[in-house]
């Protein structure tokens, strides 16, 4: 007699909550890592306001999001940084649906700005995110799980650091020290974790040194948001930081 893995109850209901389309533009509209009103989520999935609190409750119910109330208003977000991993591994799977390809110069405009530099949650997507991952690990301050570190003395990684793709280098540690960007180690979060970019089809940096790396390129002014999607851009002097950190090309952020 097969035994049923006590697991898949779980994994079914989990999977029935993401398979419904609206629910999943909430979701994917959440990664910009804010609190969004009710309201708002329902004006930007097309949906009646009725229709999205019903969908809301479900995803609050099944733990992917959390909700505070004020006033008269509710507002939710995502439940926390594991629910952010779950739907950005999910949508970097997919690709767009040819259907939705921009149908004007607005839109392709801002597709594009999408592209070249994003929040992912908590952390810095698309070209951006994919020249500062790069300047990293050329400069031996980010390796591949399981590769040589590049400078310094090798550090002893932990199964948990060799399962999320990067790890942070001793001289790494030292970097972000250096360079005032505060690290969030007391969390069971891991430092590094790479994260599959969907634009670009290439691992960026996630996990808390790349929170509170997005966190301090926002916070000093490096980069600010556009529009109202999760599009960033870096300031001239974000340009020159970076630059002067990193040794980036400035053609390379814009």
């Amino acid at each position: 007699m097969t035994t049923r893995d006590a697991r898949a109850p779980g994994l079914a209901a989990l999977a029935g909550l993401v398979a419904d389309e609206t629910r999943a533009v909430c979701l994917l509209a959440l990664l910009d890592g804010r609190a969004w009103t009710a309201g708002e989520l329902a004006r930007h999935a097309g949906v009646a306001a009725s229709t999205l609190s019903e969908h809301l409750g479900k995803l609050v119910a099944g733990g992917l999001l959390a909700e505070e109330r004020q006033g008269r208003h509710r507002y939710v977000r995502l439940a926390d940084t594991r629910v952010a991993q779950l739907v950005e591994d999910l949508a970097a799977q997919v690709a767009p649906d040819p259907a939705h390809r921009p149908r004007t110069l607005r839109a392709s405009n801002a597709g594009s700005a999408m592209a070249r530099a994003r929040t992912c949650y908590d952390h810095l997507a698309g070209r951006l995110g994919i020249v500062l991952t790069d300047a990293l690990t050329t400069r031996g301050l980010l390796s591949a799980a399981g590769l040589p570190e590049g400078s310094g003395p090798p550090r002893r990684r932990t199964s948990r650091e060799r399962a999320t793709g990067f790890v942070l280098t001793e001289a790494g540690l030292g970097w972000f020290e250096g360079s005032g960007i505060a690290l969030d180690r007391g969390t069971r979060r891991p430092l590094a974790r790479a994260c599959l970019d969907w634009t670009e089809r290439r691992p960026h940096l996630a996990g808390a040194a790349g929170a509170a790396l997005c966190r301090h390129v926002l916070d000093a002014g490096w980069c600010v948001r556009i529009g109202s999607e999760r599009a960033v851009k870096v300031t001239a002097k974000g340009e020159r930081a970076l630059t002067e950190l990193l040794g980036i090309e400035l053609e390379t952020l814009r």
